[in-house]
């Protein structure tokens, strides 16, 4: 069974949202920086290399053209040099990158040029780049750490921020919540901060308060209503009374209770809306009430099951005119098993007018057989009819809408009392859709 209501979908708080987002974006700077600082080390270095080498070889060559001898670290003609180093066109002095490792030794730059013009050997110096590298790689492992560091003492900084605002955001969300559930005089109140949060909070108030006086005024007009119209449909009832017997008077007789139980029940919906309805709370047997209420509605086609007790016919196994009879409601031996079945706590007086209602909307949009379920505290209502539509399972009742067409004639009064009624004797009212076809109302009572 689920609720009319709509149920809320599983949710990810957006503390953690912001926070993880905040860390992502953390995680992407730091990633950046180190990138650029990764690549512009590197050049530095490869550019620092290219300059001691351009600056070693042209005082290399000098030293070798004045002695005839090698300055430190200068070689002829070296085995390892690049290619591109080795046979220079010019006499100018050339460098080149070589990504070459050989144990402790590479990355180098070289630098070379000719000790003596065209076809003259070629002098050149190399200076490793291994000593930079493993400095760069150091540097990269400190930024990596100081990075991690600094997102371990960022990130609960984050969820601290987020969580301010998501608290903020959820007393919103509760306000809006209470609002739905009918407290009108719910609101948020002052926030803290001028932001887009305050906003909405200030903009879900103003709502709160249109909305309650447009209830509240709803609710007065629909009260006066009825009361103005009680007394004229009672003299319209009277005055029936008056007519000669016949087809006539009694299609009026008909009308006229209709519009006379129409008021009532407008009556009774205006007082649930004001709050001006208390439960007169006794222990009852269950299955005794929920049986006196079925045998009440008058409808036949009504199985009432309750435990230790055999399936009987409530209202419902019975021909239309023994339905209509008081003495023929049931036997008094029926009632005994009923009340074996258990006691609750409750307003058997509004109980009865639960199931009532529960039952004639069942026969009224449904379709038999029509079957009342007692167990422990629950009360299951089932008919074999189209079942409730999608609409009313969503949003639940609504006075004077029945939902879609095939549920047939009704004012959509009779599940809204019912949910009002439930609501004040604390109980909880669902409704669903067998798998196999028909309607269900579940009604399960306070422990």
């Amino acid at each position: 069974m689920r609720p009319f209501s709509r149920l809320r979908p599983a949710r990810t708080s957006l503390r953690w949202k912001i926070a993880a987002l905040a860390a992502a974006t953390a995680c992407l700077v730091v990633a950046a920086v180190g990138v650029l600082v990764h690549l512009w080390t590197a050049h530095d270095v490869r550019d620092r290399a290219g300059a001691q080498a351009f600056n070693a070889v042209y005082s290399a060559v000098d030293v070798y053209r004045r002695t005839g001898t090698l300055a430190d670290g200068a070689e002829l003609d070296p085995d390892a040099l690049p290619a591109a180093l080795r046979h220079p066109a010019d006499d100018a002095r050339h460098t080149a990158y070589d990504g070459r490792v050989e144990g402790n030794l590479g990355p180098s730059v070289w630098a070379a040029q000719r000790t003596a013009g065209p076809g003259s050997p070629v002098l050149a110096v190399r200076v490793n780049l291994s000593p930079e590298l493993h400095d760069l790689r150091r540097l990269d492992v400190t930024m990596a750490l100081a990075s991690l560091l600094a997102l371990a003492a960022a990130a609960p900084l984050a969820v601290y921020g987020a969580g301010l605002v998501a608290r903020r955001l959820q007393r919103v969300s509760e306000t809006a919540g209470r609002i739905s559930a009918g407290d009108l005089d719910a609101r948020t109140g002052p926030t803290a901060g001028r932001d887009e949060v305050a906003e909405i909070a200030a903009t879900v108030d103003r709502m709160a308060d249109d909305l309650g006086r447009r209830l509240r005024t709803e609710r007065r007009f629909t009260a006066d209503v009825a009361h103005e119209l009680r007394t004229p449909v009672g003299g319209l009832l009277a005055a029936v009374d008056l007519l000669p017997p016949g087809e006539t008077e009694d299609l009026l007789r008909a009308r006229v209770r209709d519009l006379r139980a129409l008021v009532e029940d407008l009556l009774e919906i205006s007082r649930l809306d004001a709050g001006a309805e208390r439960p007169v709370r006794a222990r009852v047997p269950l299955g005794a009430v929920v049986t006196e209420a079925v045998q009440r509605t008058g409808l036949g086609g009504t199985e009432v099951v309750v435990p230790g007790a055999s399936p009987r016919a409530g209202a419902g196994q019975m021909d239309a005119e023994a339905v209509a009879a008081p003495d023929t409601a049931g036997t008094a031996d029926d009632v005994d098993d009923a009340e074996t079945a258990g006691t609750v706590e409750t307003d058997p007086r509004r109980l009865e007018r639960i199931v009532g209602n529960l039952v004639v909307n069942a026969h009224r949009h449904g379709a038999g057989p029509v079957r009342v379920t007692v167990e422990g505290r629950t009360v299951v209502v089932r008919d074999h009819g189209p079942g409730f539509p999608p609409d009313l399972l969503r949003h639940g009742p609504r006075r004077f809408h029945t939902g879609s067409a095939e549920r047939g004639p009704g004012h959509g009064l009779g599940l809204t009392i019912a949910l009002g009624q439930a609501r004040l004797l604390g109980a909880d009212l669902r409704l669903d859709n067998a798998p196999d076809g028909g309607a269900v109302a579940t009604l399960r009572l306070p422990g």
